[in-house]
């Protein structure tokens, strides 16, 4: 019979493509194994481009929402599958109830929030992991054993709905295509600054790129004003789905990203990327990718993993040089 795993997903959108090399690693050893995923709305566009991933249900729950009732009648749904084995990647007490209240015989995660008790194997996360991709591999290797270094997530583009998505805006593939993606949900220190975005965007106009603007709704106040500040490109933030976005970071020759989930999601659909670090690490969370390059400069207090500058100069984006990273996106663009 085979193995029967649901994997509760983590709520970022970036974190939730660190998770696929877990799910690489889970479906190689087994026969015809179910990896279904619970995941929130916005991270199930993930999910579906994901290799062995057999069904994604949607998870209701805002940030923070206890909803008991609700949780034990989504449990009684899922109990109703028969899985054998759960995996929680979240470290919430919430996030280990549902595989609890589903009665999974084995619930796998991290201890943190009093939740050892909802859960079968507690592991206690290893400090010396200081990737996250490395954390969620852990969580698959039984005790004791050497943890693999699990290659760069993988996602796979629908090329079909790429296609529709060109078609829907009105865009064009007959010039290399560079994305902007200058939001970053997780707050402004992660951002590079609007007049850097706008100055290298200008360079690559010249260079003969189709600049497009890439985001959710969260980023269109990131996005409009280099916009307005260059008519020629092309804003699609807040305009397509997750789904779509990654799919259209799929056509891209260069993209240039904040700290974000869409920087991941370039380096998993195996784009150039050039990823621009400041308030967070990339040795936390890098883009897994031989074709990603990360722009960051040396300063005493980055990382300092803040949503906003606590000193007030945000020098690690200011003084990261928009000449620099120009010079560095056109040695990495793919050949024209």
């Amino acid at each position: 019979m085979p193995e029967r795993i649901l994997i509760v997903a983590p709520s970022w959108v970036g974190d939730a493509i660190l998770s696929e090399p877990l799910i690489a690693v889970l479906r190689e050893p087994l026969a015809a194994p179910v990896i279904d995923v619970l995941a929130a709305p916005w991270c199930a566009p993930v999910y579906a481009r994901v290799r062995g991933v057999t069904g994604v249900a949607e998870s209701p729950f805002r940030h923070g929402e206890l909803a008991l009732g609700r949780r034990r009648g989504l449990a009684q749904e899922l109990r109703a599958r028969r899985y054998t084995l759960a995996f929680v990647l979240p470290n919430s007490f919430k996030s280990a109830l549902i595989p609890w209240l589903a009665r999974i015989p084995r619930r796998i995660g991290y201890t943190g929030e009093m939740r050892r008790a909802l859960l079968t194997d507690a592991r206690r996360l290893d400090r010396t992991l200081a990737r996250m991709v490395d954390r969620f591999v852990a969580l698959a290797v039984p005790k004791g054993r050497p943890i693999p270094t699990p290659p760069g997530p993988v996602l796979v583009p629908d090329a079909a709905n790429a296609g529709a998505a060109l078609r829907s805006l009105g865009l064009s593939t007959r010039r290399p295509i560079a994305i902007l993606c200058p939001g970053a949900e997780y707050g402004p220190a992660k951002r590079w600054p609007t007049e850097h975005f706008v100055a290298l965007a200008r360079a690559l106009l010249d260079d003969g790129f189709a600049v497009w603007l890439m985001g959710s709704p969260n980023d269109q106040a990131a996005a409009q004003p280099i916009a307005a500040a260059l008519p020629e490109i092309r804003d699609l933030a807040g305009r397509t789905d997750l789904g779509t976005a990654i799919d259209l970071l799929s056509l891209a020759a260069i993209v240039v990203s904040n700290d974000s989930g869409l920087m991941h999601a370039a380096a998993a659909v195996g784009r150039p990327l050039i990823a621009l670090f400041g308030s967070s690490s990339p040795e936390y969370t890098p883009p897994l990718s031989a074709l990603a390059r990360v722009a960051r400069i040396e300063i005493a207090c980055s990382p300092c993993f803040q949503r906003e500058c606590p000193l007030g100069h945000f020098k690690c984006m200011r003084d990261l040089d928009p000449i620099e990273v120009h010079r560095l996106a056109r040695s990495a663009a793919a050949p024209r």
